[in-house]
């Protein structure tokens, strides 16, 4: 297979722009491609195999002469392709340049964004999950970066109920909520997400197999992570088996 390059792109794309009543030159004090038409307004274009952050610097660059820039590189297919023709194509909206993407099999050039100022509206929902789960985390157990398991406050909670059941053995669900803490405790052990909790009846709860092998592993660790909290539910927790 003949590898693509930039020059491919050249023609269809210029015969896009003639069509639509521009005149065309390439190459043109460092621009891939510049378009002049009737308002004798230049719209540039920069060209590149594929999407890169030399071709979104290039682009950067040409918003000091023009507001109307492009970035143009060729039709791909497949999921790949298409996962990054979404993302690159909200970078193009952000920075307030366009898209063009060249069907090689025929020239066909598609307008996929024209340039414009773009202000990202705000979503108050993803704000707002955002900061209650900044809340309700404990601590910074996490380092940023990673790519392994995530300490959420979802399962910061899970742990609290473990830890306390394995000291306490089955217990109703609303006494681990009010002697840990974890208001959800009820609902998040029945939903049982990581599998470490058993359903013995009723809003009874245990600890399962699963749930003591993540203690045991983590133990250490929670007894660092949690402090003080840590081991004062697990204090309150043998005082509530001891008065059962």
């Amino acid at each position: 297979m003949t590898a693509i390059r930039e020059t491919d792109l050249y023609a269809p794309i210029k015969a896009f722009l003639s069509a639509r009543g521009f005149e065309v030159k390439s190459e043109v004090a460092g621009a891939d491609i510049v378009a002049v038409g009737a308002d004798n307004v230049p719209v540039i274009v920069e060209m590149k195999t594929t999407f890169s952050l030399t071709l979104f610097h290039q682009a950067i660059d040409r918003l000091a002469v023009s507001d109307a820039v492009y970035v143009a590189v060729p039709r791909g297919t497949g999921k790949r392709f298409q996962n990054a023709l979404r993302e690159n194509l909200k970078l193009c909206r952000y920075l307030g340049v366009g898209l063009l993407c060249v069907r090689l099999s025929d020239g066909t050039v598609e307008c996929l964004l024209d340039p414009g100022p773009y202000a990202p509206r705000k979503s108050r929902k993803k704000q707002v999950r955002l900061m209650r789960e900044f809340a309700a985390r404990d601590g910074d157990p996490n380092v940023g970066g990673s790519r392994g398991q995530i300490m959420t406050a979802y399962r910061q909670d899970a742990l609290r109920c473990a830890l306390y059941l394995e000291s306490a053995g089955e217990t109703k669900g609303a006494r681990v909520a009010a002697d840990t803490g974890v208001g959800r405790a009820t609902t998040l052990m029945r939903d049982n997400h990581y599998g470490w909790f058993a359903r013995i009846g009723t809003g009874l709860y245990d600890l399962d197999g699963a749930g003591r092998e993540v203690l045991a592993t983590l133990a250490a660790d929670l007894r660092t992570q949690f402090g003080p909290r840590a081991e004062a539910d697990q204090g309150v927790a043998q005082d509530s088996h001891t008065d059962t």
